[in-house]
């Protein structure tokens, strides 16, 4: 059995400087595991949504009476899309509460390692990342 404290210590590490791929980057999870698949796919989705809509986890509570029906969705406010994951109604809410947008987890985590966010922006900023939309 793997585990990650047998792995190599992160000051052994070094990233390349080098591109060596040009598709975005998004999750990968074990092979069979559908239910937790579409939880890690919506998640990514309500991430890259928030940060076209511009909801952050600083002002996610301001946006919960927002009038834009497209973030009363993916706030839980209105529908049920988390009853048809299985999860409460204010799951994307409460993982853009808890980690932000996509923006803030790629600020916040991959720039300080030194990665461009180049092609994995959104799209409304030059970037191949996109959302599609809840209904």
């Amino acid at each position: 059995m793997f585990r990650f404290s047998q792995g190599p210590k992160t000051d052994d590490l070094v990233l390349l400087p080098e591109i060596i791929s040009k598709e975005p980057l998004g999750f990968m999870v074990r092979n069979g595991d559908d239910k937790w698949i579409d939880l890690v796919r919506w998640t990514f989705v309500a991430m890259i949504t928030a940060e076209e809509k511009g909801i952050t986890s600083a002002n996610v509570d301001t946006l919960l009476s927002s009038n834009d029906p497209d973030i009363r969705r993916r706030l839980g406010v209105e529908g049920d899309v988390g009853k048809a994951l299985g999860l409460d109604n204010k799951w994307a809410y409460n993982v853009i509460k808890q980690v932000g947008d996509l923006g803030e987890v790629w600020n916040r985590d991959i720039t300080p390692m030194g990665v461009p966010r180049g092609i994995n922006n959104i799209w409304t900023k030059g970037g191949l990342q996109y959302a599609p939309p809840i209904r």
